[in-house]
Formats: structure tokens, sequence, C-alpha cells
């Protein structure tokens, strides 16, 4: 494998890359010895997500860590979140073999220490890739591999972050897009008072229904058309790996995950009492004022889970939220968690006399573009020309640019793997995004 190759598939927080031409069986053996090395563990706890790549993939992985003399527990098919709960609850170091929402050529590795400890570019990643870069080395040999299965230990995990005997029999449905969702969700609900139905639950890493990308409003419309036909309570949707999930109303209208984050971060103060909560630079700023209305402290971070799982073993925070999905929990490790999330939620629902669309409402305030994504060629100059155009408002570059106009803001932030700039804008109406994003796009071509 060149070396160029190897390097370009370590990202900001994890390993991604087409396979086998990039990610391939000898990549996986290389990071496998060169992550057993790195972490000095006894043992590494593992699981696969279920593209057919990840079967030799998780093999070769394997091969690396036992010549390094470090035993592997292969827990099998398992969604990002119950890997991360695995290596909690045995507190050791682990290894996701999954590529979460990318199409079905890729494949990759998360990475974790002990208790789910984040393992991100500046807290090991980096250090991982030099080591696996340096070539064979004499094996060390002695590591055994055993399996292990911990699916009803984290159900049971995951339900009692809520009151079961508050459920309603809400009517759900729940879009796992062929992923790992269809195999962790079903151990959840099973004993749950839910009326629920699964879509598109079988197991196929060539996701032949729609990509497991839910943040993209497409991938939800089979979703949205199911819960309006059946007169659903809520719809659910997952990414491959199950440990992003986005909500859609009874309506049939995606719930963007600032709205989620803003509910659950107000649960959990309930729950918790008062104290900080993280949320992403890309959150509404609908998250910081509901975090403050429920008597919590809203901090602001960095986008990204090595960031949030640092900030949150930092600063205690019992929640921390991100616009893209990822929810994190400080009783679940500090680790992510959809299906944490998503109960939550229900349970929140389960407790009103109103739809989902009118519990949402009071925190749904202002207007927002979306993602914007543009190509440039170079990043540096064109954000530097945009920061220079709205010199006279407030800035930070807590993670690219955000600059503050008062009643509206916005963030352009780098993309970690390609040559993109991301444009997140909100203000208080459409119209008034629509100005403002035209105001921008000429300064990015």
């Amino acid at each position: 494998m060149p070396e160029d190759v190897l390097r370009g598939i370590f990202k900001a927080y994890d390993i991604r890359g087409i396979c086998p031409d990039e990610l391939s069986p000898s990549a996986a053996r290389g990071i496998g010895h060169a992550f057993a090395e790195w972490s000095a563990a006894k043992q590494i706890v593992m699981g696969r997500d279920m593209r057919p790549s990840g079967v030799f993939l998780a093999d070769a992985f394997a091969e690396g860590v036992l010549a390094a003399g470090v035993d592997v527990i292969d827990i099998g098919l398992a969604s990002t979140d119950l890997l991360y709960f695995a290596s909690g609850h045995l507190d050791m170091p682990g290894a996701m073999l999954t590529a979460s929402h990318n199409p079905a050529a890729y494949n990759g590795i998360k990475l974790c220490g002990p208790r789910a400890a984040p393992v991100g570019a500046d807290s090991g990643l980096a250090e991982i890739a030099v080591r696996s870069t340096r070539g064979a080395r004499s094996p060390v040999g002695g590591g055994r591999r055993g399996r292990g299965d911990l699916l009803d230990t984290f159900a049971a995990h995951v339900r009692s972050f809520v009151d079961v005997a508050s459920l309603a029999p809400l009517r759900v449905v729940a879009d796992t897009a062929n992923g790992m969702g269809g195999y962790v969700l079903p151990a959840v609900f099973e004993p749950l008072p839910l009326d629920w139905e699964l879509m598109y639950g079988e197991l196929d890493g060539t996701f032949p229904n729609h990509p497991a990308d839910p943040i993209q409003p497409e991938n939800l419309s089979d979703l949205s058309e199911r819960v309006l036909s059946t007169g659903a309570d809520v719809g659910l949707a997952f990414d491959g790996d199950a440990d992003r999930v986005f909500l859609v109303d009874e309506r049939g209208r995606a719930v963007s995950g600032s709205l989620l984050t803003a509910l659950v971060a107000q649960a959990m103060l309930r729950r918790s009492g008062p104290g900080p909560i993280l949320h992403n630079l890309i959150c509404s700023r609908a998250v910081p004022e509901a975090i403050t209305e429920a008597g919590g402290q809203p901090l602001r971070t960095r986008v990204g889970h090595s960031y949030i799982k640092s900030e949150m073993a930092r600063t205690g925070a019992a929640f921390g939220g991100e616009h893209s999905g990822h929810y994190y929990f400080a009783d679940n490790f500090g680790a992510d968690s959809g299906l944490i999330a998503a109960l939550i939620a229900l349970e929140q629902l389960s407790t009103v006399s109103v739809p989902l669309s009118e519990l949402l409402a009071p925190l749904d305030r202002y207007a927002s573009s979306g993602e914007i994504n543009t190509p440039v060629a170079d990043i540096d100059e064109v954000v530097g020309r945009v920061s220079e155009h709205f010199s006279g408002l407030a800035q930070d570059r807590l993670d690219g640019l955000t600059v503050d106009g008062g009643d509206w803001w916005f963030n352009l932030r780098p993309s970690n793997t390609e040559p993109l700039l991301r444009l997140n804008l909100e203000a208080p109406d459409t119209a008034a995004v629509n100005e403002r994003v035209s105001e921008i796009r000429p300064l990015l071509a």
C-alpha cells in the first residue's frame, strides 16, 4: 500500500476509503497492529457493520492486533453505539469497521480508547497513522481472538435512559436503510409498549433501497410517505452504522438535528439538574436558548465527536448534541447514540397530548439555509476574502469562520475529506436567509 494512499484514508475523526483500492486488507492489518501498539492494551473489542467487505477487513484488522500480542474480543455485527458501549462496559479500547453513511464501495474504521474515549486526529489518530505506515514489523504473536455478545445488555442500557412505564403506545415507523439499525433497534424496542414498524430492516451493505444518509432530504421520502399513509406519530431515520438518527413528524416533515438536540437537552436537564450542556457551533441559536431556559449552561464546541467527547469529559456535561444528528450522553461513557436520543424523544412525546410538530413548535424559531457545499481551489484564500467582506461584524475562528450579524449568523467550514467549504446560515425568516446567502455566494467563486 503506497504511503500517500494509506495516509489519505486517515481523516479527522476516523479512517475511511474505497475498499479494497484504498482501504485494503493489508492496510487494515497494519492499522490493527499500529492501534494495538499505540493503545498498550491487553485486549481490544471489535465490531463491524453489514458491508460485505467488513468480513475480510475485520479478519485482517484482528490479525494485526493479534500479531502485536493483544487479544481481540469480537462482538461481530454491531452498530457503532453498540461498539462504544462495549468499549465502556468492558473498559477496553475498541474498533468499529464501518463507513457509516458512505456508499457501498467504502469502508472504514472508527477507533476509541477504553471506556469509549475519543481517538481523533488530535487524540491519537495521527500517531496511529504514522505507526501504520512503517511497513512490516516482526510479529510478537500470542494474541487470541474470542467472541462476545452484548446486544441484550446494550438494549437494556439504552432503555435505562427513559421511564419505560411512561411510554405511550405511539405508532412509530423506523427506516434503518438496510443498515445496522435493523439489528439493534428490534432488541431495544421489542419489550416496549410501542406500535412500531421497521422499514428496510434487512442487513444489506449494498443499500438497495436508498443511501443510508438521513441528513439528505431525498433519503427521507420513503419514511415520510409511510408515516403519512399509516397515520404514525413519528418516523425515525438511522444512518448505516445507526449512531445517528433524524426524526420525521406526523405531517411527514423532517425534524432538524438542532430541534432534537434542544428537545433532548431540556429532557436531560430535567433528569440531571442544572449544569453544562454542549452544542456544536452549527446548531441553531434555538439550542442554547432552550438550554438556558431549562436552567442549563450552553457551551459551544467545534464540530466532531472527538472534540465533543473531550469537552464532555472536561466540563462534566450531561449531554451534547450536533446538528448532524449525533447525540452524546455522559451516562453512555460520553459516547453518542441515536437510539438513546430517539427513546428520549418518544418519552417526551408520550407525556404530552399534542403531536410532535406541536411539541417542537416552541423550539422552531429561525430559518436556516441547510448545509451549502461549494468546491473551492484555495480554501484559505476564500475564507480570508469572506472574513474581510464582513470585517465590521463579530467573528471567531473556533471551527472555520463564524460571523455574527446580530439577528443572523453563518459558519463557513472546510470539509475534512474534500476541497469544499460548507456554509450554514441562520436568520429570522426564509427571505432573510435567501438575501444573506445571495450576498455570500459570489464571495465563494
